[in-house]
């Protein structure tokens, strides 16, 4: 009697953990090489742990955010600096412990859990080729400012957007009080700014943290020593009401999150940019690496 009903309570646990699994996860995702690899390595890790999932990568920012908010997705990666100054509309200037304390404070009100941050910070950064900013000693914008005032023999690419941004070109000569001509200004498109820093048509280049050319052609990101730029620190996203439901999904994506940092990044970008990996490919063997599937 004893034996037949422990079984039929266990046969009642499988079936309900069963079904609690067979929920299928919505992952969202933005239309660039970061967010495709982590779209990929999101749906991936939850189906090696059982889940099913639905992939809904390559929206834009505004797109994604508005699904999160109306519950068409469950879970994807954002950056904290862009729910502060676009999603939320704050432009005060904070370090990244606070901008992360901040959004995860004023989403929470809008049912989106922030998970821990990564290492990774996707920010704005200026960089040069590695040889040349080792030979003329240069690893912080502070050095890089100085170098401008005294020998006044650096140009710089940037896109069009940032050099007229109120808080881009302008601002960053303030705060570090150098001031550039607009003939040693080159504007252009952002991915032209790397191959002119590669070739050598400028010795300043405006570059995204993560990127994958970054390492691929040799570039050192000059150090924010005055703290500039605002922090695009990366973290997994997810609903409240998916995470009360299934608190595991948080676990995993904190350990796959606790994996990442601007280097990481960097290269499985360029694995897939430089290199013409498939995202599939890179994301699945990432996550082996790593252990996590």
């Amino acid at each position: 009697m004893f034996a037949h009903s422990f079984k039929t309570m266990l046969a009642g646990a499988i079936l309900f953990a069963g079904a609690a699994q067979a929920q299928t996860i919505v992952v969202g995702g933005k239309n660039f090489t970061e967010q495709q690899i982590l779209t990929s390595m999101t749906s991936q890790l939850l189906e090696a742990n059982g889940f099913s999932t639905d992939n809904r990568g390559g929206m834009g920012s505004a797109v994604v955010r508005q699904a999160m908010e109306n519950g068409q997705i469950d879970v994807y990666w954002e950056y904290t600096g862009t729910s502060l100054i676009t999603y939320n509309g704050i432009e005060e200037q904070m370090d990244a412990e606070q901008t992360y304390n901040t959004v995860k404070e004023l989403d929470a009100e809008k049912g989106i859990v922030w998970l821990n941050p990564s290492e990774a910070n996707n920010t704005y950064a200026l960089a040069m080729r590695r040889e040349q900013a080792e030979e003329l000693g240069i690893s912080t914008l502070s050095e890089m400012a100085e170098r401008i005032n005294t020998e006044n023999d650096l140009t710089l690419a940037s896109n069009a957007e940032w050099y007229a941004r109120a808080d881009g070109f302008g601002p960053l000569q303030q705060t570090y009080g150098f001031s550039l001509g607009r003939a040693q200004v080159r504007r252009m498109d952002s991915g032209l700014v790397y191959e002119a820093l590669r070739n050598g048509n400028v010795e300043v280049g405006l570059v995204f943290a993560t990127d994958g050319r970054i390492p691929a052609f040799d570039f050192v990101t000059l150090e924010d020593d005055l703290g500039f730029f605002p922090a695009y620190a990366l973290a997994p996203n997810i609903r409240a009401e998916i995470l009360e439901a299934h608190p595991e999904i948080g676990d995993l994506l904190n350990e796959l999150s606790a994996r990442l940092d601007d280097e990481t990044m960097a290269r499985l970008n360029a694995r897939v940019d430089v290199e013409r990996v498939a995202i599939e490919q890179v994301a699945a063997d990432f996550l082996a690496e790593e252990g996590l599937m």
